[in-house]
């Protein structure tokens, strides 16, 4: 768990690493690709890349059980239960370049369910670390799946990979979809469709 001492540092952007903060290497890197870092637009960029940086990875210095602590709660319901159109935004731990999409979740109660806005916080937690769309959809499903003990969750992302959009391939329409099935959902076929029903598109009104 994270200290206060050190959750200060974060926040100041002070933490350092080998003697030399992410603003100074940064300001090295802007000089190795050909840039001038004192010139007007690139002055403040370092620092400005350190905070968003430190922003876009703070679910390193988060938990799971903070974040739902208090959230769950003991309800005799046992039908599914979906949170859909979850916005996700990360970063690709190959290349530290941005993916983003969307992610539905989904479970069906034993004795008790978590608190709805405390799914979206859970999703963010895991998007904000360096990722791969892969373990990030297993360790929402997971997460859910050790603190409630529920019959089953479901978790599905759909996401545009800036790495394959502006590099590599340069598909700009491609899109992952990525899926993770545990309990009722990974054994019940009828369950799966109920699922992949309720997270379609709405209809315009």
């Amino acid at each position: 768990m994270t200290k206060p001492s050190e959750e200060l540092l974060i926040e100041s952007g002070k933490t350092q690493t080998g003697g030399e903060s992410i603003t100074e290497m940064m300001r090295r890197m802007l000089a190795m690709i050909g840039e001038d870092p004192n010139r007007e637009g690139l002055r403040k960029t370092p620092e400005r890349f350190e905070k968003a940086l430190r922003y876009l990875t703070s679910g390193y210095h988060q938990d799971p059980e903070r974040i739902l602590n208090g959230a769950m709660f003991s309800v005799c319901y046992d039908e599914m239960v979906v949170v859909k159109d979850i916005e996700l935004f990360s970063l690709c731990e190959h290349h530290l370049l941005p993916f983003f999409g969307k992610c539905h979740v989904a479970y069906i109660p034993s004795k008790k369910v978590i608190g709805l806005s405390k799914i979206p916080r859970l999703v963010n937690m895991f998007a904000r670390r360096l990722q791969i769309q892969e373990r990030l959809t297993s360790q929402i499903a997971e997460t859910i799946q050790q603190r409630i003990s529920p019959e089953g969750v479901g978790v599905i992302i759909e996401a545009r990979h800036l790495c394959m959009v502006m590099r590599g391939v340069e598909k700009q329409h491609s899109q992952a979809v990525t899926s993770a099935m545990l309990g009722v959902f990974r054994e019940s076929k009828q369950t799966r469709d109920e699922f992949l029903a309720l997270i379609r598109p709405s209809k315009s009104w």
